[in-house]
């Protein structure tokens, strides 16, 4: 959904002044709180607005008067803005995880395999390795790089290397059985530019301590 249609819902919570008693300035102190709130909001996500502009075209659209731009030409210049405002967001996204996985590199006993993937070993393994194309039993725990869980099994389960994430296709195939590793994921062998739903934003890293139980063909 475009930033400039969720800009309304902060108008939401200020309406449980309605709850109070009516009195003579009641409409005057909403109006204002309701200004207060939107304009929180656009300085958070819009800075160095004309105001003077923001307020006529807020004037006109509300009187129902005629608007000094046709809805073609806003509609393009929304967008465009929504176009730059992604971008933006993303340039900041790939700092954030560059500093991270950076952050990551730097610690004690960290190793890095194939693309960028790092890892750390918490229990050494002694049995077989899994193949690329194999099946493999495993415990895990997904964590965001604020360390906040996003999934996690709390039974064991079986998986087909060739369908799971790049990172664990590049990693779990020098496991052997027994072995209980740390693993840091960079976005582009988990999700990358798309994310996953609500759960993962775009260019997110993952991180993922993963105990191997069994191997399978």
């Amino acid at each position: 959904m475009p930033r400039y249609l969720i800009f309304g819902l902060c108008l939401v919570a200020p309406l449980a002044l309605a709850d109070t008693p009516s009195s003579p300035d009641s409409e005057q102190d909403l109006s204002y709180s309701l200004g207060a709130s939107l304009g929180e909001r656009l300085r958070q996500e819009v800075p160095g607005l004309q105001l003077d502009a923001l307020v006529e075209g807020l004037r006109a659209a509300y009187e129902d008067r005629p608007l000094k731009l046709d809805s073609a030409r806003m509609q393009a210049i929304l967008q465009a803005h929504e176009e730059r405002s992604g971008e933006a967001q993303m340039d900041k996204a790939l700092l954030a995880e560059k500093r991270f996985m950076a952050n990551e590199r730097s610690r004690a006993g960290v190793h890095e395999l194939a693309d960028g993937v790092l890892y750390s070993e918490i229990a050494a393994g002694t049995g077989a390795q899994p193949t690329a194309q194999g099946r493999v039993k495993v415990r895990y725990v997904g964590k965001l790089p604020d360390g906040s869980v996003f999934d996690q099994n709390q039974q064991a389960q079986w998986f087909r290397l060739d369908s799971v994430i790049g990172g664990w296709q590049v990693a779990v195939p020098h496991m052997k059985i027994g072995a209980r590793w740390r693993l840091v994921i960079p976005s582009d062998q988990a999700y990358g530019a798309e994310g996953a739903g609500d759960l993962i934003a775009p260019y997110t890293p993952l991180v993922f301590e993963i105990e191997l139980l069994e191997v399978a063909d």
